[in-house]
Formats: C-alpha cells, sequence, structure tokens
C-alpha cells in the first residue's frame, strides 16, 4: 500500500498558503475559505469513475487530507470511466490501486487508504474524525445509516450516484449550516453624493454609475464627511429607492452631512436548515438542473429509490435494454410514486450499469464544489435532492438489448448506454482539440475513458504551444511537478495514452498555434481529414479564428470557457446553429485615460497605472534605443511622423547617455529620483495648478465626488512601500542595462537616503487634462533646449557597435523577477497619493497581469457538458432542439440549458441563405465565367471592369496584390458586390474558387 499513515509532520497546520500553485483558485475562494478547507478531512466511499472523479477535484483544490475507502477488486469494466486504474490493476483492491496516483496530484495533501476487507461495508465506527463525508454509489440501506448518524454529530454529508446519461446527488450539511457568501460575488461599492438626516436616510449615488443594491442588502461607509457616525458603523440594511439611491433607515440624530463618502456592500452569513436523508425521501426538496424537464426530479426520486430495491431483491442491477428486468424495476418505482414516467423510468433501467466519463465529471465536478462549501462556508450549498440527466445524448437509431451486451472490454460501462455499434462510431471519430490547459486536461481524460479516436480510422489531434509552469498544476491535472517546462500537448497526450493503451499512436501533439500564420499546417487536407474541432482556448480572439475556420470548412465546433464558479458551453453545427461569433458579449468597460492620468479614485485605476508606468520604463524605452541602435534611419522613418520627435530624442539621450548607468548603486539613486518625480513633483505640480480650494466654472468645489485631492508623499526609507518601491525599481533598471541586482534592504536604504533631490520649482501655465473629450494639453517642456541640441547629444550607432538594452518581458508568475513588486509598490504609493486603500500584492497581481481566476471543479463539469453534446455530433443529430448549450454557477449554484440559436437567414431573389452557404468554382476560372454563372444562374450582376475578364482568378490575384500566391494556397475567398434587375444591391454569400 502506497502510503495510508503518512508523518504526523504532514499534518501541521499549514497556516501559509502556497500562492503560486493555488494562485488562480484563490481569486475564486479568497484566503480565509482556503484556511477553512486546510482544516478539513474528507472522508470519500467508493473509488469507482465517479468517487475518483470528486477526489481528484478535492485534492486539487487544497483540504487539510483525502481518505479514500473501497476495498472492493478492480473489475474490467471500472477501466470505462476510472481514469487513475490501469489493466494491470484488475484484481487489485479498487482504493489500494487508485492511491498512489491520487496522491501524486498535490503535495499538500496527503491521501489515505481507510483499508477494510473485500465485501465489508463502510459502519459509522468508521467515519469518525472526518468534517465532510461523501458516499458515492452506495446502496440506500446504508447511506441512511450513515447520515442518521451525521444528522446528529455536526458531520457534512453528502451522497452522489451516476447511472448511465443519469445522475444524482444528495446534501445534508446539518440542521443549522451557516453560509458565509452564498454567492461569491465580490461586494459593491460606489461614491456618495448625499445623505438626508431624518427617519429614512436616503443615500443618493454619484450618477455615473448605478449602486446595484437590491432590497435586504447590508452597507457599511467610509470617508464620510459630516455625518461621521456612519464611518465604519455596523452594517445598516438596505431598502432600494431608485438605481441611485437606497435609505439605510433613521439617521435623524446624526450630524449633518456635508460631502463624499464610500459605501460598501458588507456580506451577511445566512443559516441554511437541512432535513436528515430519511425525512428527505418523504419530502424532497429538488434542486432543478434544467428547467424544460421541470417533472423529472419527481420521477427519478423515485427511480433511484426503486433501483436499491431491484438490488436487494435480485442481487444485481436489471441488465441493459433488458425488456423483462424493466418491467419488473417499473413496477418498483409506481409503487412509490403512481405518477412516475414510464418512459423515463424504463431508460433508467437500461441503463442502470452504465458508466460515462462525461457524467461522472458533472456530477463529480458538482460534488467536489459542494465538498468545498461545506469545509469552507463559502458559497450557497444545493438544497437538497439533484437529478440531471442528458438523455437527449442517445443515439437516434437506439441499440439492441444483444448491441448492449457486455463484451468483457473497457468499454462496457459505455456499450451498456450506447451499444457496441455507436461505440465503434465513437472509436473511429477524428477530434482537433485546440488548447490543452484545463479544460483541455479535462477534455483528453474524458475522450480517453471514452475511446474516442482509438478505432482503427480514428484519431485525435491536440496543439498548444504553452509549455507548463507551477500555477497550472492546481488544475491542468494531466501535469506534474516534473513536467514543468515541458510543452503541454505533449505531456497531456502521454497521460492519456497512458490511461488508455489504445489511444497509443492515435493522438498527435502539436505546438503550432491556431492562426492565420499556420494555415498552410492547419490547411484544406487537415480539414478534409477530422470530423470535428473542441476549442480548449482562454482568448475570443483565438475562439473567433477558430470559429471561421470551422464555418469555412462546415466542421461542428464544441465551444466552452469559465470564470470562476461560471461557466459555459455552446455548440456550432453547420447549417443548423448560429457561429460562435454571431453573437458577442458587450466591450468591457474603460477607465478614462484622465481618470488614470490625475483622478484615480479606486486601487484598479492607480494598479492602471502603475502597469503603464512599468512600460514607459522598462520596456518602451529599451526598445526604442535599440531600434536606434540597429535600424538604419531609424529617426528620419519613425520620429517625424510620431508628433512626439522630442520626447523620444530625449528618451534616447537619457537611456543611452546621461542616466546611463555603470554600477548598480546608480540605479539605486535612479530609482529614488523616480519616486521624487513620480510621487511628490508630479503631485506638487498638479496641485500648483489645480490647488485643493479650485472651484468650476459654476462655483462648485473642483476637488469633490470622483475627484480626490492628492497630497505629495516625502520619502522615508523606513516605510516599507517606500523602500520595495527603490529596491524593484533599481532592479529592473539594472536588468535593462545587465547589471547583476542586489536584494539586500541595508544597502537601498544607505544609498536612497544620501541623494540629494532637486528641488521643486512649479511651472506655470501647464495644462491637466480634466476629460477625456478635451483636447490633450500641448506643453511646451523647456523649448530652449530644441531638438538639434539634443540630437547634437545622441552618440552614433557605429560608435557603440553591438551594444544592446534588454527590454522587460513582463511575468507575472515569476516571483523573482521583481515585476509584479514594483507594479504593486508604485500603485500603492499612489493610493497612498491620493488616500486609496492599497491592495496587497496578490489582489494586485490579479488586475495587473489580467488573471482569469478557475477552479478545478468548474472546468471538469464544463467539459463533462461538452463530451455529452460530443455523443450528439459523433450521432450526426439533425434536429436544433437534441442540441444544448448550457450556463452554470456552482457559487449560487444554478443551471440553464437553452436550445441554439439557428443561424440568421438573409435572402436575395428567391433564395434563402445563411452564413454556412456559399458559391464554388473549380479548377481556377477566370472572372468572366464567375461573372457569366451569376447572370444566367441568379439573375445578379457582378459590378467589374472588363479589361480583367480574361484573366484566370489566380493571375488576377498575384496581379492585383503583386505578389505570387504562396504554395499551399489551394483555394481562394472572394467577398462580391452584385445588384438584382432592379439594379438594387443584394447581399450574398461569399465566393470560394478552387485553383
Amino acid at each position: 500500500m502506497a502510503s495510508s499513515n503518512l508523518p504526523s509532520a504532514m499534518d501541521v497546520d499549514e497556516a501559509a498558503i502556497d500562492e503560486g500553485l493555488y494562485s488562480r483558485q484563490l481569486y475564486v475562494l479568497g484566503h480565509e475559505a482556503m484556511k477553512r478547507m486546510a482544516a478539513s478531512n474528507i472522508l470519500i466511499v467508493g473509488m469507482k469513475g465517479l468517487g475518483v472523479e470528486i477526489a481528484k477535484n478535492v485534492v486539487l483544490a487544497g483540504v487539510k487530507s483525502v481518505t479514500i475507502y473501497d476495498p472492493e477488486p478492480v473489475q474490467v469494466a471500472d477501466l470505462s470511466s476510472q481514469f487513475f486504474l490501469r489493466e494491470e490493476d484488475v484484481g487489485k483492491l479498487r482504493a489500494e490501486a487508485t492511491l498512489p496516483r491520487l496522491a501524486e496530484l498535490n503535495a499538500y495533501v496527503p491521501v489515505r487508504n481507510l483499508g477494510g476487507q473485500a465485501g465489508q461495508e463502510i459502519t459509522v465506527d468508521m467515519i469518525k474524525g472526518f468534517q465532510v463525508v461523501v458516499l458515492c454509489g452506495v446502496s440506500l440501506k446504508k447511506q441512511l445509516e450513515i447520515n442518521d448518524w451525521t444528522h446528529e454529530n455536526g458531520v457534512h454529508f453528502i451522497s452522489a450516484d451516476t447511472r448511465g446519461l443519469f445522475g444524482t446527488s444528495f446534501n445534508d450539511f446539518g440542521p443549522k449550516f451557516t453560509c458565509v457568501d452564498p454567492t461569491g460575488e465580490q461586494p459593491l461599492s460606489g461614491m456618495i453624493v448625499s445623505i438626508d438626516k431624518d427617519k429614512e436616510g436616503v443615500v443618493t449615488c454619484l450618477d455615473e454609475t448605478r449602486h446595484g443594491l437590491q432590497d435586504g442588502d447590508f452597507v457599511t461607509f467610509s470617508e464620510v464627511q459630516g455625518m461621521t457616525e456612519l464611518n465604519g458603523c455596523e452594517p445598516r440594511k438596505v431598502t432600494v429607492k431608485g438605481p441611485y439611491t437606497f435609505s439605510i433607515g433613521d439617521t435623524s440624530n446624526f450630524s449633518e452631512y456635508k460631502s463624499g463618502g464610500v459605501f460598501t456592500q458588507v456580506k451577511m452569513p445566512k443559516i441554511i436548515q437541512f432535513k436528515s436523508l430519511r425525512e428527505s425521501l418523504k419530502e424532497p426538496e429538488f434542486f432543478i438542473t434544467d428547467f424544460s424537464k421541470f417533472d423529472r426530479p419527481a420521477t427519478l426520486h423515485a427511480g433511484f429509490q426503486a433501483l436499491f430495491q431491484f438490488e436487494e431483491k435480485y442481487q444485481r442491477l436489471p441488465r441493459p435494454r433488458n425488456a423483462e428486468d424493466a418491467a419488473e424495476f417499473v413496477k418498483l418505482a409506481k409503487a412509490i410514486n403512481s405518477d412516475a414516467d414510464e418512459k423515463i423510468l424504463t431508460e433508467l433501467a437500461y441503463q442502470a450499469t452504465g458508466a460515462l466519463a462525461p457524467m461522472n465529471a458533472v456530477i463529480g465536478g458538482f460534488v467536489a464544489q459542494e465538498v468545498l462549501k461545506a469545509c469552507s462556508a463559502k458559497f450557497h450549498p444545493m438544497v437538497q435532492h439533484l437529478y440531471f440527466d442528458s438523455l437527449e445524448s442517445l443515439p437516434d437509431e437506439l441499440p439492441t438489448e444483444e448491441d448492449c451486451k457486455p463484451t468483457g472490454s473497457r468499454y462496457d460501462g459505455q456499450i451498456a448506454v450506447f451499444g457496441k455499434k455507436f461505440q465503434d462510431k465513437i472509436a473511429n471519430f477524428r477530434e482537433f482539440l485546440v488548447g490543452s490547459g484545463a479544460i483541455g486536461c479535462e477534455m483528453l481524460k474524458n475522450w480517453s475513458m471514452m475511446g474516442l479516436g482509438s478505432g482503427p480510422n480514428g484519431k485525435i489531434y491536440v496543439t498548444d504551444l504553452d509549455t507548463i509552469e507551477k500555477s497550472n498544476l492546481n488544475r491542468q491535472f494531466l501535469f506534474r511537478a516534473k513536467d514543468l517546462g515541458k510543452f503541454k500537448s505533449e505531456v497531456a497526450a502521454e497521460a492519456v495514452a497512458s490511461m488508455n493503451p489504445d489511444l497509443k499512436g492515435k493522438i498527435e501533439a502539436r505546438q503550432e498555434p491556431v492562426g492565420p500564420d499556420t494555415e498552410n499546417i492547419y490547411d484544406a487536407d487537415f480539414f478534409a481529414s477530422i470530423d470535428g474541432v473542441t476549442n480548449a482556448l482562454d482568448n475570443v480572439k483565438a475562439r473567433q479564428y477558430m470559429d471561421q475556420r470551422c464555418v469555412f470548412y462546415l466542421k461542428p465546433l464544441l465551444e466552452s470557457g469559465t470564470l470562476g464558479t461560471k461557466g459555459n458551453t455552446q455548440v456550432i453545427v453547420p447549417h443548423l446553429t448560429e457561429s460562435y461569433s454571431s453573437s458577442q458579449d458587450p466591450p468591457e468597460k474603460e477607465t478614462p485615460v484622465c481618470t488614470v492620468k490625475n483622478f484615480p479614485n479606486q486601487i484598479q485605476h492607480t494598479i492602471e497605472w502603475a502597469r503603464q508606468e512599468f512600460d514607459n520604463l522598462f520596456v518602451k524605452p529599451p526598445q526604442v534605443v535599440n531600434s536606434y541602435l540597429s535600424e538604419p534611419n531609424f529617426l528620419e522613418n519613425n520620429l517625424k511622423y510620431s508628433g512626439q520627435q522630442k520626447e523620444q530624442v530625449e528618451q534616447i539621450v537619457s537611456y543611452l547617455v546621461t542616466n546611463k548607468p555603470l554600477t548598480f548603486e546608480e540605479c539605486i539613486v535612479w530609482a529614488r529620483l523616480q519616486f521624487e518625480e513620480k510621487y511628490n513633483h508630479a503631485i506638487r505640480q498638479l496641485l500648483y495648478s489645480l490647488p485643493k480650494d479650485a472651484v468650476t466654472s459654476t462655483g462648485q468645489p473642483f476637488w469633490s465626488g470622483p475627484k480626490r485631492a492628492p497630497d505629495p508623499l516625502t520619502f522615508d526609507s523606513n516605510n516599507p512601500t517606500h523602500l520595495h518601491y527603490i529596491i524593484a525599481a533599481a532592479n529592473l533598471h539594472a536588468y535593462n542595462y545587465g547589471l547583476r541586482g542586489e536584494t539586500d534592504p541595508a544597502l537601498f536604504k544607505k544609498i536612497a537616503d544620501e541623494v540629494v533631490v532637486p528641488e521643486f520649482t512649479p511651472k506655470s501655465g501647464v495644462k491637466v487634462q480634466i476629460n477625456d473629450n478635451d483636447p490633450t494639453p500641448q506643453n511646451e517642456s523647456n523649448a530652449d533646449t530644441d531638438l538639434s541640441d539634443l540630437m547634437k547629444q545622441l552618440p552614433p550607432p557605429s560608435s557603440v557597435v553591438g551594444y544592446r538594452l534588454n527590454p522587460v518581458e513582463f511575468e507575472k508568475d515569476d516571483d523573482t523577477n521583481h515585476h509584479i513588486d514594483f507594479i504593486t509598490a508604485a500603485s500603492n504609493l499612489r493610493a497612498l497619493n491620493y488616500s486609496i486603500t492599497p491592495a496587497d500584492r496578490h489582489t494586485t497581481k490579479q488586475i495587473a497581469g489580467k488573471i482569469i481566476p478557475a477552479i478545478a471543479t468548474t472546468t471538469a463539469l464544463v467539459t463533462g457538458l461538452v463530451c455529452l453534446e460530443l455523443y450528439k455530433i459523433i450521432d450526426g443529430k439533425k434536429k436544433l432542439e437534441a442540441y444544448k448549450n448550457g450556463f452554470v454557477n456552482l457559487a449560487l449554484p444554478f443551471f440553464g440549458f437553452s436550445e441554439p440559436i439557428a443561424p440568421k437567414k438573409n435572402k436575395y431573389n428567391d433564395t434563402e441563405w445563411t452564413l454556412w452557404d456559399r458559391f464554388e468554382f473549380r479548377n481556377d476560372p477566370t472572372l468572366k465565367d464567375i461573372v457569366d454563372y451569376f447572370q444566367r444562374e441568379h439573375k445578379l450582376d457582378v459590378t467589374m471592369s472588363d479589361e480583367r475578364l480574361p484573366m484566370k482568378f489566380s493571375k488576377l490575384v498575384e496581379h492585383v496584390s503583386k505578389k505570387p500566391l504562396p504554395a499551399h494556397t489551394k483555394h481562394l475567398i472572394v467577398e462580391v458586390m452584385v445588384s438584382d434587375e432592379e439594379g438594387e444591391d443584394v447581399e450574398v454569400p461569399f465566393i470560394v474558387v478552387h485553383l
């Protein structure tokens, strides 16, 4: 056995959380919730496909320990969904065989085996000492016995099961469970214009942004002037009056309100009462997973109970697609609920022995999140019974009983549901996976269990240009610490081929990203060789590009994404649905430039400013210097159009001559002067141009509302934020010049304190841009040093041959490179200038690095939903209503499904067409052939000039573009302008000319 009793050193409460590993998840859960998780011991009973899926997600999330229990011997059928078992494990005890692979996932989480003899069921004595107990596929009798004890003894209880395309789970977190943050959304906050002093206490917010609060929310206040009793007050309950106003109750005995103030929403804990399983069976509370199947939970509630009765009676489950067993089963279920739907019950009986990796992924991702809710009290638990099914995934031609019989193969769990014939279809499918990060890893794991691409004609292509880094390990579960630095696609392909050896030689890993530059690799022949595409991408641009390629080559595309606890899936089927690009999210709201430049009022503004500062000091100037040194005539060619000639030449002179450091000490001096300039002089200049008592043209105080008046900072080497700035800035400046850095604070203190800083002298006539619409002020900078004098200071490039600076390349995940350290310090110093509450390094890193919060549970669930749609695509379903787009939010929790939207119809003459249609011409026709075709077949005129009509199309393109066509080009896509007989312009599909 691998390691059932780890040394007690592992159990010491590790207060510090490894931010490098848990970074993306911390942005979802926060430090508090993760600390609570790190004190929780979890027991998971049952290590078939569902149990191992839950265990994998919980181990990755980082709890105190995970213990597994399953002393039954491994059978071949377990391999159809238990991805941590191998053929050579058949006959070993299930928990024992699973343990070593589960334990590798996270060095911080000890995994133990509770032991037990074959045939021995879990008992109440064995579950003591755990905070959460999860039972997978355990008999109802046993569930009741265990739950009676947990309900009385304050232990959180979850049971779950999947049967073919059906899944269920049940939660009982005790009679009084406290949830500290039901939604997980960021607390709302906003600026205040006025607060009434009366019985209602109406608060009016700045009219730029709606407050977003709801009745019953709670808020507290800060920075209120006048009515100071509200600052830091006990949370007050809100009644919403309008989008910009809300009341907070009696304020009549407070002081008079003067000005300013910020409200912040306070998350109030919610107490949830759970019933025991015994009570719940009689009076169930259903969590609806699909509103189009409203009556299904009641049927499945009876059905799952009847399965246990059937098994107890016959010591086996109903046989796949066996009519006799199904009839007997339906009778048992109808005795529990006479209204239960017979058709659904029959399918449940048919599929009772089925085990599908995608269904385990959906239920396993969901249940693992419920485990984390139980131990962290973050997010709202599911109350109390969940039933889920994907019967739409069955093939249109249903299998026979003969076709579903077990064959002694690893796919028997899937064959029991879909039949042997459909299994062959899955095996001979050819799919292209774009991306092998978090979603990609989960996708490949499910595909390997399904046997996708494992047949004689099957194939999986996977591409990803990325290599593995530490923060990936927390959710990209095919990667281990030993893989750091290797290519994701290669490691992932190798990992799943060892999960299912049938895939050896069937997965091809690539590193070329998809995009216009690789169309010679992913060309017409490549697309002709695949049946479909699955995106596992993290950016919209690449998704839109793949979407265009799939529309062009008429390939189905499966699309998905996650953001923290939220996830969505979309199915794109040629001629049936709209494409991914047909609908778009509204663009993100951008911060006005002048807010960032002069009037920040939130930490986001100062972080954005610091991120720009990083580029302006350590990235752009070295790039400009290098261009000057390496590109002939750089100044003439580039600067005369930029309108910033003087600034750029000043920059080159500064970085190449006047401020070029020769020692690290000079870098410290430079950093100290930067501090003075940015946090003292610049602020004093702003206050000189716009004094604190300045008024607007209407006589209002200028510095009010969102405009906070700043104060200059005086450098103090004993202030950690001041010193951190100097350390980071000096090291980055040194990097630009290839000088070795230092980190000993004493050195920085000593030198920074000796620097003589120039006196501040205000410049008069400096205009400040107050609104983004105002013209950018052109302020004359000391006109006496004119351009020609500056030019004289520039060394000719020939005098410094081979000399180059090192521009910094921003990398957020390396904690030793000073990048995030600089941005954190620079942002927090500016926050101090403007009395904004500073942010810690972790928060700054997320905002500056635009990090997408991510957690393994959402990823697993969303990928499961995608694979349930993949079954439909393999079947080639032609009905729009067979497919489902999904949206989930595990925090609430919420599931929503909708039919995909049909493509928009356009029309010319009497012909209807959609984005999937096109005109095709073969053998490199002349332009005349095309014009004649439109006239003859569609009575449409193509607007064209005459002298080019006889030219072959390929020659025409070369003639117009003045360059030869690349060798790999096999077709050209052409948009044409055409008009109908009335001379009206009409829209028509694009033309494809095959050469």
